[in-house]
Order: C-alpha cells, then sequence, then structure tokens
C-alpha cells in the first residue's frame, strides 16, 4: 500500500496528515478553515484517496500559515507515498465543470517543481478563507510533491465555483497520474528514475 503519515509542527501550525492513495476512506479534514476543508474533501474524493488532516494554526492571525503549511505537509506525504513511481502513468489532466466555471489541471509527477497558476478571483474571501490563498496552496504541494503543475480557469464568475473545480480537476489529474498501469514496465522515464 502507499500510504504515509507526517506530523510537522512549528511556531505557527501544528499538524498531522495520513495518506493512502490506495483505499478511498477515510476522509476528514481538520484545519479550522471551513472552505478549506471542504476544498481538500473535494480533493480527496475527486482523487479517490484517503486523507486524513488536523491542523492547528495561529488563525487568530489569519488563515494563510494553515493554508499553506498544510499544502506543504501534503505534497510532503504524497512524495514519500508516491515511493520510487514505478508503473505509475506520470502525467494527469483534467477538466471539471462547475456550474458556469470550467477549471483545468494538468500535471507531471516528474520530480521537478514548477507551478502555473491562471485564475483570477472578484471575491476576496469565503468564509474565514482568503482567496489569494488559493494559489498559496497549489504552489506549496506543486513544491513539495516534486510535481510540476498547471492550473487554470478557463472561464467563470462565482469564485467559490472556480475554487472548486480547481481542486477537484487537480484531484482528477492526480488520480490519472498515480495510477499504476501495467503496459509501463519500470518507470515511464527514458532518465529510468523520476525524482
Amino acid at each position: 500500500m502507499r500510504t504515509a503519515k507526517i506530523e510537522r509542527k512549528t511556531f505557527e501550525t501544528s499538524i498531522e496528515l495520513a495518506i493512502n492513495l490506495d483505499a478511498q476512506e477515510p476522509v476528514y479534514i481538520a484545519t479550522g478553515v471551513g472552505f478549506f476543508d471542504h476544498m481538500l474533501t473535494l480533493f480527496a474524493r475527486h482523487g479517490r484517496l484517503s486523507l486524513v488532516v488536523k491542523a492547528d494554526g495561529d488563525l487568530d492571525v489569519d488563515s494563510h500559515h494553515t493554508v499553506e503549511d498544510v499544502g506543504i505537509v501534503l505534497g510532503m506525504a504524497i512524495r514519500e507515498a508516491l515511493g520510487d513511481k514505478v508503473g505509475i502513468n506520470r502525467y494527469g489532466t483534467s477538466f471539471v465543470p462547475m456550474d458556469e466555471s470550467l477549471g483545468m489541471a494538468s500535471l507531471d509527477l516528474s520530480g521537478r517543481s514548477y507551478l502555473v497558476f491562471d485564475a483570477v478571483f472578484d471575491n476576496p474571501k469565503l468564509g474565514v478563507f482568503d482567496t489569494e490563498l488559493t494559489e498559496e496552496f497549489f504552489q506549496a504541494l506543486a513544491f513539495n510533491v516534486q510535481m510540476n503543475l498547471h492550473v487554470k480557469i478557463i472561464h467563470g464568475k462565482n469564485t467559490h465555483h472556480k475554487i472548486e473545480s480547481l481542486f477537484k480537476a487537480t484531484g482528477r489529474a492526480f488520480r490519472e497520474a498515480i495510477t499504476i498501469n501495467p503496459e509501463i514496465k519500470g518507470v515511464n522515464s527514458t532518465k529510468g528514475v523520476l525524482e
């Protein structure tokens, strides 16, 4: 089973996270940031993976440290759970409609970190979640998984719908990329490694 458990404590956050790439339950998210919990749940459900996140952050300041640090820890856990990446598809792409919005995510589990983020949000806040933190989360995730990640809003108006489409699309693209393909012998790279 491809699993990982990570605990990370700083002066700003305390995070416990467990992931299982080959199971769909349990999914339990508690970060203290309701909208973010909803988005992580969507990522897990559409990625068809088990994800448990318990985060205690300095929400009296704002939600920045909590959201970014969860992205860091989630990325570290995914990288650990993937191991040597033998047999995985490596690439994944998904377009997800959410009412009037259409989001896209395309990724490569190459071992090289890069984020291209193309989205504008008219509403600066959803609950206690600052919508600009969407990019911060995906940046932390991409750099700690060590993946190439492109996310884009093709069109849309509602900020909630736009962000939701990005999290769903990323989950679905991730599932495609981590799926073990019996036709792939060894690692899906001419280099012989994905790191």
